[in-house]
């Protein structure tokens, strides 16, 4: 894939996983086995009784993510676009934000009343939610060719903004190192087995041990190896990175990866976000399937986008 199609894998893959998993937001997963999502489903039966191929809070703030690294790396921006996202529909798939999660909601009133970005996000034990993982993707296509620190470092700034816990930091850096992988096109079982020697290696100055010890789950197990049942997918970050990555290595397809993460139940649409964005860096846009991104909300504004992100990191690497 080119640099072109490799944004649209990911922006599309967050975007449809986000899209089948909204119907079904805090279903339970004893009520999903007994009727499993199969295809893009909408209308008034459901969650939040949207059309089919409605996207969500993560979903609007990968974009926002995305629109303000069309312009380059500024925090701020990307700060005032997230403002407008929740004020003024800004980058919402219908004209309305119709889904937040409460420390994404806290963190952009504290924008609001002027704190800075970096420290806008809770920093508590408790303000660990998947808010900031959601919508990180995009971020990939800036870090790649940067070293390590810098990687980590931007990393935390921008998962700051609404989450500051290392944690919370620390799931998002793992993620986006995921996705650079992918860009290289490394095979994904390579990949998990080089992060959980990378990881520990390259946080051991900067995380401390306890923090490192709550991803033992990835970085020193096989996720893949654990029971379905002992897969959890609320809202909290540790669960939802688990999650992804579980329906990630446990399926070979883009469509069963997503199905598989809508149909864990609970935070259904940033379950499957999170696990389509790499699914769909890993399988490509061709491998999404059609019948799905024809329902999908904003399809042009969304390619318009990924063309735009496209062309400035393509003028970057001439430069």
């Amino acid at each position: 894939m080119n640099l072109t199609e490799k944004i649209k894998s990911a922006l599309f893959g967050v975007a449809v996983g986000d899209a089948l998993g909204v119907p079904v937001e805090f279903c339970s997963r004893e009520e999903l086995r007994q009727n499993p999502v199969t295809e893009m489903e909408g209308g008034e039966d459901t969650t939040y009784r949207q059309p089919a191929g409605t996207w969500s809070d993560d979903t609007s703030l990968t974009f926002c993510l995305a629109e303000s690294l069309t312009k380059g790396y500024d925090l701020n921006d990307l700060a005032f676009l997230f403002i407008q996202w929740l004020y003024a529909d800004y980058w919402t798939s219908r004209n309305a934000c119709f889904d937040i999660g409460n420390g994404t909601e806290k963190a952009i009133v504290n924008l609001v009343k002027g704190v800075q970005p970096e420290l806008a996000g809770g920093d508590g034990e408790y303000d660990n939610g998947n808010g900031s993982l959601m919508r990180i993707l995009p971020l990939v296509f800036y870090l790649r060719d940067k070293p390590i620190e810098v990687r980590f470092e931007i990393t935390r700034q921008v998962s700051s903004i609404t989450h500051r816990h290392i944690r919370s930091i620390v799931a998002c850096f793992y993620y986006l190192e995921f996705a650079r992988k992918l860009l290289e096109v490394k095979d994904k079982f390579h990949i998990y087995k080089d992060l959980q020697t990378e990881i520990p290696a390259s946080l051991k100055n900067i995380v401390s041990e306890a923090e490192i010890g709550k991803f033992s789950r990835i970085l020193q197990q096989n996720i893949y190896e654990v029971p379905e049942d002992e897969i959890q997918s609320g809202g909290y970050v540790l669960h939802t990175i688990e999650a992804s990555l579980w329906c990630l290595l446990t399926t070979d397809s883009y469509e069963k990866c997503v199905l598989k993460a809508v149909n864990l139940g609970e935070d259904t649409d940033t379950t499957a976000a999170v696990a389509g964005g790499l699914a769909g860096l890993l399988y490509g846009f061709n491998n999404i399937p059609e019948r799905w991104l024809k329902q999908i909300a904003r399809r042009e504004d969304i390619l318009n986008l990924c063309k735009r992100l496209s062309n400035k990191y393509i003028t970057l690497c001439y430069n």
